[in-house]
């Protein structure tokens, strides 16, 4: 199999957002993208940003133009929302965004109606079902796929910082799980989706396609659901490993991260250095790591097997960043990194809410409203 991948300016942006929907009074998720959609879609003709409809009927997905910055793509965001929220506030609808629903169950949700969504639930059943879960995508431009693949093997040593970060679904069906992101480990049931199988080249992945289609696992590279994957239509390397994030401000902070990370791979591979790695082993820990304790996890960080506590070596990485950030024109939201790691991700904020409403998960779902329109501590509104 030829695969081909688009031209891409280098380093440029592009964010994905799903969100839910849900009743302001009761917290409960609401099955009304349908009613919003289509005059939302024809609103967004024209524009960078687009808004369309996911897998669940309680969710719809924003999506951001390219921007050589990550301002530019945030900037597309913030739009998007406030198009859709002049759907959904006359029509008393509420909007909030984490990796999970604090207590909504599986069997009251209502699936799309849409071949590829039908054809996914049949094909992995009832993991398939409680797929209710929430994340970003965030797309950075490669100029040379050569490149693609060992970026995305060096990237996989900061997928748990990512996760971290980002980990946002500490209640599932009304549980606590004792998870940050409960989500990771959910999301890596389907077929083909986990941390990425330690390809070195593309043709290497144009083999790893090729049997998968032809064993009849996938139809196209579009069903390749890893954590950090190529996206060869848009000549990007796309991380999907992040749960929702419940603001905007702290979507730009986990953009200009990877974003960051992926243009100093790429120098470094042009300078002629062969990118680190570590064992696929230290990544499935790490993983599980980042999962279970959240910002609270020590990581694996070389192949000797040194350990550091994940907020430290977030600061090293943010400091040693700094100056490609800069050039990228985005160390405002690099720095936002750290006012993540001093103010805690968003799963402590819903434990929190949660115990000072004496375990009411409605109320977490009232913070996540909150947050979600005004930012943490009141900063930018989404």
């Amino acid at each position: 199999m030829s695969l081909e991948f688009a031209p891409s300016a280098r380093s440029t942006v592009g964010l994905e957002w799903e969100i839910m929907l849900a009743d302001p009074q009761t917290g409960d998720l609401v099955g009304r993208a349908s009613e919003l959609l289509s005059s939302l879609e024809a609103q967004s003709a024209g524009e960078r940003h687009t808004v369309t409809g996911e897998l669940l009927t309680n969710t719809i997905e924003v999506t951001s133009g390219v921007g050589a910055r990550v301002a530019d793509a945030v900037d597309d965001i913030a739009a998007a929302i406030a198009a859709v929220r002049r759907s959904t506030d006359p029509a008393g609808i509420a909007l909030l965004s984490a990796g999970s629903h604090p207590f909504a169950q599986w069997f009251d949700q209502r699936v799309t109606d849409k071949t590829r969504y039908h054809t996914l639930i049949d094909r992995t059943q009832w993991w398939g079902r409680n797929m209710m879960i929430w994340g970003i995508h965030v797309h950075v431009g490669v100029d040379d796929r050569d490149k693609v693949l060992p970026i995305i093997g060096a990237l996989c040593s900061f997928l748990p910082h990512l996760q971290a970060l980002s980990a946002s679904s500490p209640y599932w069906a009304g549980e606590r799980t004792g998870y940050a992101s409960n989500r990771a480990l959910v999301f890596q049931q389907l077929p083909t989706a986990g941390l990425p199988w330690p390809v070195r080249t593309w043709r290497e992945f144009e083999s790893y396609l090729d049997d998968m289609v032809r064993t009849g696992v996938m139809t196209d590279a579009s069903e390749v659901r890893w954590d950090i994957r190529p996206a060869p239509r848009w000549g990007t390397i796309e991380v999907r490993a992040c749960d929702g994030m419940s603001t905007l401000t702290e979507l730009a902070s986990v953009a200009a991260l990877t974003q960051s990370l992926v243009e100093h791979f790429s120098r470094e591979l042009d300078d002629g250095r062969t990118l680190p790695t570590l064992p696929p082993w230290f990544h499935r820990e790490n993983k599980w790591r980042a999962a279970r304790y959240g910002l609270d996890a020590r990581v694996i960080v070389d192949g000797a097997g040194s350990q550091v506590p994940v907020r430290d070596h977030l600061n090293a990485v943010v400091e040693d960043l700094l100056p490609t950030a800069r050039e990228l024109g985005c160390a405002a939201e690099l720095e936002g990194v750290r006012a993540i790691v001093r103010g805690g991700a968003s799963y402590a904020r819903q434990l929190a809410a949660s115990e000072a409403a004496g375990g009411d998960l409605r109320a977490v779902v009232h913070h996540l409203i909150t947050e979600f329109r005004a930012g943490p501590a009141g900063t930018s509104p989404a």
